[in-house]
């Protein structure tokens, strides 16, 4: 029996609620300082209660990463249209990952590297970093054969995008960055990749 198959509506929704409020909690204090007294005071629950969800703050954590990854994937996934050129899908992702970074205190990005480096045998962002370069990887070469894009190393230019923009993540929560910082360094992306008609 799945999990959802023996969890019961209301155990879903108490479920869901709970991680919604523990993302709050993460994204106030990120990932080392959360408590389970922490997420429990801000669900207003007992903590046997949180326990019967639940066993640790990491647990908590790492099923809201997992539940904001599917979510971001839905959103582009919809905003995607089945004939779309892969100029207009780079310039959607690449506009989708500004927002994110522009919204970096309002996001999960510096509790998720807080956790990658207090579990550095935990493979989550090289997991992350891997399908992005994946997910690129593909669409440059369906760039590349459509001539949208340069005939360039799909692989490379991929890693150098996600390089690009870990490193603008990472920027944005250690010294900020401005909009108009993300849009040069994303310019010069689309610049490298997509063919001037």
């Amino acid at each position: 029996m799945g999990e959802k198959e023996g969890m019961g509506e209301r155990s879903l929704q108490k479920k869901q609620f709970i991680l919604e409020k523990a993302r709050e909690v993460f994204v106030e204090k990120g990932f080392r300082s959360v408590t389970m007294k922490d997420i429990v005071d801000a669900c207003e629950i007992s903590r046997g209660g949180l326990y019967l969800y639940f066993s640790s703050p990491e647990e908590i954590f790492l099923e809201v990463l997992a539940a904001e990854s599917e979510e971001a994937d839905d959103v582009f996934a919809e905003s995607v249209g089945e004939d779309a050129a892969a100029a207009e899908i780079l310039a959607l992702f690449l506009k989708e990952q500004k927002k994110e970074i522009l919204g970096s205190k309002k996001t999960l990005t510096a509790a998720t590297y807080e956790y990658a480096f207090a579990n550095p045998k935990n493979m989550l962002l090289k997991k992350r970093f891997s399908a992005g370069v994946t997910m690129l990887e593909k669409l440059i070469r369906m760039g590349t054969q459509s001539e949208e894009f340069y005939d360039v190393d799909a692989r490379i230019a991929a890693k150098n995008i996600m390089y690009v923009l870990e490193g603008l993540k990472i920027a944005s929560v250690t010294m900020g960055v401005s909009g108009e910082t993300i849009d040069n360094e994303l310019y010069m992306i689309m610049q490298g990749l997509v063919i001037e008609e």
